[in-house]
């Protein structure tokens, strides 16, 4: 269960043309059958099913315009709003997640992905000037000093550390509810390399030594703005030093152990289909855990 196109957690993959050289062009806004999704944060309108409400150009309120791309031939855009209008029925894309068409599911994230930027940088970060949005939504342009400004994503790690017997390491953060385990996961810092990343955060946060680091999957996760890029990691270590900052708890659980867990209820972790720590965790277990998960 390590073959990214078969990885089960949600937008885990592409599923529409982002179309990038169409963005300098205004055009698009002119296609027929153009396809409009209303978003504000990470709350898109829906309609029952559920799925998202799609609205023509004539019918979608003022706000800002972003150029998503093409999917089935159709162009495919949103339009920022402050606040999606309760009447349309607003959902977070967090709790969609699993329930949406994959196709839709694609074009919600990278929309949410780029209203989040968007409403984040109205500022020019080098003279604090104004900015206007461009090229699709997928430019902010400096009115004042003429420098462009583009979407940044921030990479973070999230790895599944195993020991010589083949034992997998959870951990539990202090916020979540007493029984939640999950992988240890952590943001990368300048100049540094994933696999590194990968090393640094474990050792920090329950004091375990990892050599071999190999690459599994990536998800975006534009809550607001990150990248999760997977990891499967061998200990030389084996004895847990939690830094009580980040992380309350920390284990070393044999899949005998992970299953009657998840049977009696003892632990809780992430829903399925939403989170690649689910994904790492049931690579390593061999497939899918019983019990209620």
């Amino acid at each position: 269960m390590t073959d990214t196109e078969q990885a089960p957690f949600a937008f885990h993959r592409a599923r529409h043309d982002r179309t990038g050289n169409r963005r300098r062009l205004e055009e698009w806004r002119d296609d027929e059958g153009l396809r409009v999704m209303v978003l504000g944060g990470e709350h898109v309108a829906t309609v029952d099913g559920p799925a998202v409400r799609w609205t023509s150009r004539d019918e979608a309120p003022e706000g800002e315009w972003l150029l998503l791309g093409e999917q089935h031939g159709v162009t495919h855009a949103a339009v920022v709003v402050e606040r999606v209008p309760d009447e349309l029925t607003p959902v977070s894309v967090r709790t969609l997640a699993p329930l949406l068409d994959p196709d839709e599911l694609s074009l919600a994230i990278h929309a949410v992905a780029m209203a989040r930027w968007l409403a984040s940088t109205p500022f020019c970060p080098r003279c604090g000037g104004r900015t206007e949005v461009r090229q699709g939504g997928h430019v902010r342009h400096c009115l004042e000093c003429g420098k462009d400004h583009f979407p940044r994503t921030d990479p973070a790690v999230i790895m599944l550390i195993t020991d010589a017997d083949d034992r997998a390491l959870l951990a539990r953060n202090p916020s979540w509810p007493e029984g939640r385990f999950s992988t240890l996961a952590g943001f990368v810092e300048p100049g540094e390399a994933l696999e590194d990343a990968v090393r640094r955060e474990v050792s920090e946060e329950v004091g375990v030594e990892v050599g071999e680091v190999r690459y599994g999957a990536s998800q975006p996760w534009p809550f607001p703005a990150s990248l999760m890029v997977g990891f499967f990691g061998r200990a030389v270590t084996t004895d847990i030093h939690v830094d009580h900052d980040e992380i309350a708890q920390a284990t070393w659980v044999t899949r005998e152990e992970l299953a009657r867990w998840g049977e009696s209820g003892e632990l809780v972790l992430p829903p399925p289909h939403v989170s690649i720590s689910r994904w790492l965790i049931e690579s390593w277990y061999g497939g899918p855990i019983p019990g209620s998960w």
